[in-house]
């Protein structure tokens, strides 16, 4: 697994933590990422 594949699992693991609390928006996680590094979460 290449670095972007692994923040873009982290991101959707994000995404899947609000499930059934953000009706009627969609489920959405975001990693910020920097020289390799996360820099924000959500």
């Amino acid at each position: 697994m290449d670095l972007d594949e692994r923040w873009m699992w982290a991101a959707l693991d994000l995404a899947r933590r609000g499930r059934g609390r953000t009706s009627p928006n969609p489920l959405v996680g975001a990693v910020v990422v920097q020289g390799g590094e996360p820099v924000g979460t959500g």
